[in-house]
């Protein structure tokens, strides 16, 4: 997959590493962690984290005794990975474009997409990797699709002030028509180039890519807008994961989650 040159620039500044180790990248963390050990297969199972970034999601889940391959679009995140000290654990580490994959037919028993659907902007490219997904996946095999909500960058505006910039509330206004994220500045916290989701869109194309019976679950969930969470204290935030568990597929409250998973079964 050929990054689009602003997205690669991005994450050539070093956004992805470390992420996750934010108050809102850790609940992200975890609850990806919690969705996939409640919905996946066991281990020992044949993992690929495709879009994996520099591999917290394939390392961790090497650890509890998958088999794991790692693919990402770029390069610099592929070196960061095969630097890790856990390297070793991963089947193999590589470049790779989500809509081609140089994997047999049905070769693994779960996908993790974490990436590439909100990379890829137009919906072709899209539903060329949601269809890659399913050829490589064994019958009985399931996806676990990540996009970002429509609604992701209207909340973190007011929720962190950046509506105040006339050019962010451009942005967000443009989000809300189409979901085609453009960020015309130099600010990091604004992203870059990408496609924004509503839940239902999310089941249309995973649906139109054949898989059968696609739910959507939110990620983060209204704790998408909980301020100060690196406040909470550890009782706290396991309460907050518990009820995000009760809500994380009620309609009514998905869209406020920055992110949405997409889950479906190979036939």
């Amino acid at each position: 997959m050929n990054m689009l040159p602003e997205a690669e620039g991005h994450y050539l500044a070093g956004f992805e590493n470390g992420r996750l180790q934010s108050p809102t990248g850790r609940l992200e963390f975890l609850r990806s962690l919690s969705i996939f050990s409640r919905f996946g297969p066991s281990a020992p199972a044949r993992l690929l984290d495709l879009g994996g970034g520099t591999g917290p999601y394939a390392f961790h889940l090497a650890r509890q005794g998958y088999e794991v391959e790692l693919v990402d679009a770029m390069p610099l995140h592929i070196e960061q990975a095969m630097a890790h000290p856990d390297s070793a654990m991963l089947k193999s580490i590589s470049v790779g474009d989500a809509r081609s994959l140089g994997y047999e037919e049905a070769s693994f028993d779960a996908v993790l997409l974490m990436g590439p659907l909100y990379h890829l902007t137009e919906r072709e490219d899209r539903l060329a990797a949601l269809r890659e997904v399913y050829r490589v996946l064994r019958p009985g095999g399931r996806v676990f699709a990540a996009v970002i909500s429509r609604f992701a960058s209207l909340i973190d505006g007011f929720l962190h002030g950046l509506i105040a910039d006339p050019l962010f509330e451009e942005i967000v206004r443009q989000d809300l028509i189409d979901g085609q994220h453009r960020n015309p500045t130099d600010h990091p916290d604004y992203f870059t180039t990408a496609k924004f989701h509503k839940a239902s869109e999310l089941a249309e194309e995973m649906a139109e890519a054949g898989y059968a019976d696609p739910q959507v679950l939110a990620v983060e969930g209204f704790g998408s807008v909980i301020p100060n969470m690196g406040e909470m204290d550890e009782g706290e935030f396991n309460r907050l994961m518990h009820f995000l568990v009760l809500v994380e597929s009620e309609p009514e409250i998905i869209g406020v989650s920055s992110h949405l998973m997409g889950i479906s079964t190979k036939c």
